[in-house]
């Protein structure tokens, strides 16, 4: 006779946290302020709606990358001298969408055969800023001007970390850089990173017509739950703290606003996609142009992902020094952009 004493049950899976918080939000509105709910739903809804457009194509285009293996091209970027490197490293880590779970595997092959470390910073620090998707909502939300901007900031960023590092290579922070045993795990599953050779007609191969499709409905997915959240969270601002305090602190010119606004971005960043609503939120409220590039220059640097795939390679004095140009660099790109914008 069977044991029917232990059944399995089957659980659901779990709600995504950023589905949760938004809502959590929306139901406090409703609870406390029922007035403003609906005004809340439809500011969210018609934000989106205004960002479909560049969600749809930068989903698109970030499938395409993906299926045809297009960010094996990266490879390339560290072979030869140094400062060719260098300069590589920075504009394919600004431009193309590069997981940290990819990166780390990759990274601890180029350290471990022998890869300058100056290239790799400047990869490091350009990669978490921009990426295609991320541009097209800046640019849907910020505007073209303010995303081609920290496109070149990124970029800029990584050219001086890369050169820095370069200078400094003989200094004591930088001399033996690598952990004696560094994490290479990745959430991808990726075993050989960036190898063989990208093919452009992917939809030839069953195998990478399935990567295309569950790569587009995953960034889909995600650039939806962070968005709707970042919506909310918006309207909330607009509708419940005062402009005045927004310009007190982070309003005007000079140097103090864009100090403050790389300083507030470390801790509060959410994501590169979701901090997009945010600054466009506070730049209602007051923020100074140049305050919001340096908070989203170091808070992408210094968000979760980017910084574990520093932090599981290299000794604690690298990955401060790491930090060091995250916070210089947004302080430069801020004081820079808030004299042009």
């Amino acid at each position: 006779m069977a044991d029917t004493s232990t059944t399995a049950t089957r659980r659901l899976p779990p709600v995504p946290k950023a589905w949760l918080a938004s809502a959590v939000l929306l139901a406090l509105v409703a609870l406390f302020d029922w007035p403003q709910f609906w005004p809340t739903v439809t500011f969210t809804a018609g934000a989106i709606g205004h960002t479909a457009p560049f969600i749809l194509f930068a989903v698109l285009a970030v499938a395409y990358l993906k299926a045809t293996g297009a960010e094996k091209l990266l490879a390339r970027a560290f072979e030869g001298r140094e400062v060719r490197m260098i300069f590589l490293a920075a504009l394919l880590g600004g431009m193309a969408p590069f997981c940290s779970c990819e990166v780390i595997p990759f990274i601890a092959a180029l350290l471990a055969v022998g890869a300058p470390l100056s290239a790799v910073m400047a990869f490091w620090l350009a990669s978490p800023l921009m990426d295609p998707a991320m541009f097209l909502i800046t640019a849907g939300t910020l505007g073209w001007g303010f995303a081609v901007a920290k496109t070149v900031a990124a970029v800029g960023l990584g050219l001086l970390g890369g050169f820095g590092t370069k200078a400094l290579a003989n200094s004591p922070v930088f001399r033996d850089p690598l952990r004696e045993k560094p994490q290479v795990g990745g959430c991808c599953g990726v075993k050989k990173p960036f190898s063989g050779k990208p093919v452009w007609t992917f939809w030839q191969e069953s195998e990478r017509t399935a990567t295309f499709r569950d790569t587009a409905l995953e960034n889909a997915l995600f650039l939806l739950k962070w968005l709707t959240l970042a919506y909310v969270i918006e309207a909330l601002m607009i509708h419940y703290i005062p402009a005045d305090m927004i310009a007190g602190v982070l309003g005007g010119t000079g140097f103090m606003p864009v100090l403050l606004g790389a300083l507030v971005g470390a801790p509060a960043y959410l994501n590169g996609y979701a901090a997009v609503p945010l600054v466009d939120a506070l730049l209602a409220q007051g923020m100074a142009s140049g305050a919001a590039m340096s908070f989203v220059l170091a808070g992408g640097v210094s968000c979760i992902p980017a910084a574990i795939a520093v932090w599981a390679l290299v000794k604690p004095r690298v990955f401060i020094a790491y930090l060091g140009y995250a916070l210089l660099g947004s302080l430069i790109a801020g004081m820079t952009w808030g004299l042009i914008a």
